[in-house]
């Protein structure tokens, strides 16, 4: 065994990669179950290009999640402990799940989709008065504050703070490493504010869940892990408002797509995992780390080497959904027939009330704004240059 030297390599700032990943990772996916990803000044990294082969990775144990495997920008050292808490694998990330991941049920996400609703409704009010001088942006103006209202009112942050988290969960998604360390000591402080709050006035919600659980048995959650689940949880959040703005535009250029969708109050069944299927936010998942040397396919992976999914092959795998590159809102998609949510131990918490989010936004706004368009031909849009995800930098739309 040893390293195949007919592995596809890519240059992961090639600028065919950045305009078109999902033909460039595809046609590597047909190479190869595997490639070499390569970026100046890092160690090469192993790409997973097919569904099952990632699948199998993300679920096996001698592929660890560390510290290291948290890409972002620099965060100030009070902010360190917190990342470390965080990023654990093993019997620890097992507890803090154990812990968290109840908050987050598919029952709860459902009974909170009224106040979901509301959140949408009023947002679009907003849009409807500011489009009056013409095109807005739905990624500034409706998808990213949506997803910052939503999730800090489900946590159980009081409604009057929406406004400063709005600019605290931008900061945190900018990519920019002076404004995501601005945000860090007021979004602990302000994490701190609603706990001690929450102790004096309990509710039923996630901030009051991990009090109550903390204080069963004060050794099962330390004052800092139960900080670190609160804000981590915000920060990590904001995928859902890039994959709105990519479902958006792909329904606005699959008409006949569209089409089916608005038949109902809902979406049609499976529409939102078919749409997180063709559209998601991510290129490559988060990088994880042999533990020991690993033989896939004849090839070894050895100890310390990074690892990752890459998603943009492995979700238009045709190995796993026929015609796999069309975009079909009928596909009988079953949850975590993808890899939009991750997959195995550390798949996303928040998934459940990630696709009610989805169906709520995209359903009402369509509905309610039936002439929204694109304000600019789709090749006209910027895409930010990011290896790792498949964002827009904007959404220029007119909704009459």
């Amino acid at each position: 065994m040893s390293v195949a030297t007919n592995v596809p390599r890519l240059l992961l700032v090639d600028p065919r990669v950045l305009a078109d990943p999902f033909t460039v990772y595809g046609q590597a996916r047909e190479e190869a179950p595997l490639v070499r990803l390569l970026a100046p000044g890092i160690r090469p990294i192993w790409g997973f290009t097919r569904l099952a082969d990632c699948k199998a990775m993300l679920a096996d144990r001698r592929f660890a999640v560390t510290e290291e495997s948290e890409i972002r920008p620099d965060i100030p050292d009070v902010a360190q402990p917190y990342l470390a808490a965080m990023h654990v694998d093993g019997e620890r990330h097992h507890r803090l799940r154990s812990i968290w991941a109840p908050a987050f049920t598919a029952a709860r996400s459902v009974a909170f989709r009224p106040r979901v609703e509301a959140i949408v409704d009023s947002l679009i009010d907003d849009l409807e008065a500011a489009a009056a001088d013409g095109p807005v942006d739905l990624l500034a103006d409706f998808t990213e504050p949506f997803n910052a209202d939503v999730v800090v009112e489900f946590l159980g942050f009081p409604v009057s703070d929406r406004q400063p988290w709005r600019e605290h969960a931008h900061a945190m998604s900018s990519g920019v490493s002076d404004d995501y360390a601005r945000a860090i000591d007021a979004v602990l402080q302000a994490t701190k504010d609603a706990i001690a709050q929450h102790r004096e006035h309990p509710a039923d919600d996630p901030i009051s869940m991990l009090i109550r659980d903390q204080a069963d048995d004060p050794q099962r959650l330390s004052d800092l892990e139960m900080e670190a689940l609160i804000w981590v949880t915000v920060a990590a959040s904001s995928p859902v408002k890039h994959f709105l703005a990519n479902a958006i535009v792909a329904l606005l250029t699959n008409v006949d797509q569209l089409e089916l969708l608005l038949a109902g109050d809902r979406l049609a069944p499976n529409a939102v995992e078919e749409l997180i299927r063709w559209s998601g936010l991510n290129v490559i998942g988060n990088p994880r780390y042999a533990t020991e040397n690993v033989d896939v396919h004849g090839v070894v992976i050895q100890a310390g080497d990074a690892v990752v999914a890459v998603h943009a092959s492995a979700n238009r795998d045709p190995r796993a959904f026929d015609h796999a590159d069309r975009l079909d809102v009928t596909r009988p998609l079953k949850p975590m027939g993808h890899l939009g949510f991750g997959y195995g131990p550390h798949v996303c918490t928040g998934n459940w009330l990630a696709r009610e989010m989805s169906d709520v936004a995209l359903v009402r706004l369509f509905q309610r704004l039936p002439r929204l368009a694109l304000a600019v031909d789709p090749a006209e849009l910027r895409r930010v240059r990011d290896p790792g995800t498949w964002r827009l930098e904007s959404l220029p739309v007119t909704l009459h």
